[in-house]
């Protein structure tokens, strides 16, 4: 159908509305489409530009159907006209048209018209419609069709809250489920390597004369175990023997290690060998079965009755000495550790515990948490200084807290505490 052309909207809005009805077009599609004319059309006829509409009819996929093409125009158009964003997407533009494509039954009769008269409401109406209807119902029955559309989404979205609401609900439920869940493996978790801890350390030592703690602290909170390990135990003529061991590496295969170093010690140190002898000696016994093994060890002998103490060092951190009177000073003794070139103590070191002295050994995650051992040195004196008063019990772990205030190098750490009370020896 060639265009007719309109310089209002009014006439303009009817026939598109008229085109729709008559071509059985769902009221809503028939709406969208006299907006998006409407839109296209309102800055070219307030600008005095007419526009026209056409249709025309396209083959469609089965011959019950076919394609009707709407198009409006405007052959004065002084730009393009713009066809994005409109409330029916247009299926071809150019610059000066744009067409929407439907696919319709024919209907018998309604035949395309080749012309449009002036008046679209004569009986030369080229889009003819048997029902009766004004533009007023017709505009009615679009905004009934808008508004069960929105009654429909409405309810859709409600219904689809309600069962998001409940699946929410079963989400939160499941999720209470698996935090009680996650709690009680984790309680269990904890018990067992608390057990596994438990289990690495030796029994606790009540000895006439002598306070004793410890604290030790892994690397991971989840891995309980590490290459820092202790070990105590009295003599047959009633010293006690401590050793302090930090073996090479994390986790369980470092605890092996740090195992089998205070089992061989143990065993040296019950059958009589000399205290300078024994890191020695472990070595020559560990290293056909541990190649890799690697260590560093500390060996303190105390008499409990006398506080004579005697420290062998196998590459270790030094005891740190802290009297009632006088000043604070590590115990230096030159040895190398297990499974290093020529191991053992060079030297074993005697000094005398007082009472009120308080003896600090540990690994060396304790002054190294700030990879600067000079420095964590003399922050481990300082702080030894100020915890030195407080319950023995209290001060291998608050040591510990001081020192890894700040962790820059993550490490195991361990800090044993012993203490000749002030009616001691």
């Amino acid at each position: 159908m060639t265009g007719h052309p309109f310089h209002t909207m009014a006439p303009l809005r009817r026939a598109v509305r008229r085109l729709a009805r008559a071509y059985r077009l769902p009221p809503d599609v028939r709406a969208r489409l006299v907006l998006s004319v409407a839109d296209l059309a309102e800055d070219e006829l307030q600008a005095g530009r007419p526009v026209t509409l056409h249709t025309a009819q396209e083959a469609g996929t089965d011959a019950d159907s076919y394609v009707l093409a709407v198009t409006l125009r405007s052959p004065q158009a002084s730009g393009t006209l713009t066809a994005a964003g409109m409330p029916l997407p247009a299926t071809n533009s150019s610059p000066n048209s744009v067409t929407w494509r439907f696919t319709v039954l024919v209907p018998p009769e309604a035949p395309l018209s080749n012309s449009l008269p002036d008046d679209i409401d004569s009986r030369r109406d080229p889009w003819p419609d048997r029902t009766p209807w004004t533009e007023t119902q017709a505009i009615e029955e679009e905004l009934r069709t808008a508004f069960a559309q929105t009654d429909a989404l409405g309810a859709e979205h409600r219904r689809l809250k309600h069962e998001l609401a409940e699946t929410n609900a079963g989400v939160l439920a499941l999720y209470v489920q698996l935090e009680e869940r996650d709690e009680q493996l984790r309680r269990a978790h904890g018990q067992i390597l608390q057990e596994l801890e438990d289990a690495l350390r030796p029994p606790p030592l009540s000895i006439e004369g002598l306070e004793l703690a410890v604290h030790y602290e892994p690397a991971d909170p989840n891995a309980p175990t590490g290459g820092d390990l202790y070990d105590w135990f009295t003599l047959p003529d009633g010293t006690l023997h401590i050793t302090v061991v930090d073996a090479l590496g994390h986790g369980l295969g470092s605890t092996r290690s740090a195992l089998n170093v205070t089992h061989a010690v143990r065993v040296l140190a019950l059958e009589g060998h000399p205290l300078q002898s024994i890191l020695a000696r472990t070595h020559e016994i560990l290293m056909p079965l541990a190649p890799d093994l690697m260590a560093t060890a500390l060996l303190a002998r105390l008499d409990p009755a006398t506080g004579k103490l005697q420290l062998a060092n196998g590459g270790h951190p030094p005891a740190l000495l802290v009297p009632t009177d006088g000043e604070a000073r590590y115990l230096e003794a030159k040895g190398r550790g297990i499974g290093f070139p020529l191991p053992g103590s060079e030297q074993i070191l005697h000094t005398d515990l007082r009472p009120g002295d308080l003896l600090i050994l540990y690994t060396d995650g304790l002054t190294e948490s700030r990879r600067d051992p000079i420095e964590g040195e003399q922050r481990l004196i300082e702080a030894a200084r100020r915890h030195a008063a407080r319950p023995l019990a209290e001060i291998p772990s608050s040591l510990a807290a001081e020192m890894r205030s700040v962790v820059l190098h993550p490490d195991d750490t361990l800090a044993l505490a012993i203490r000749v009370p002030r009616n001691g020896p």
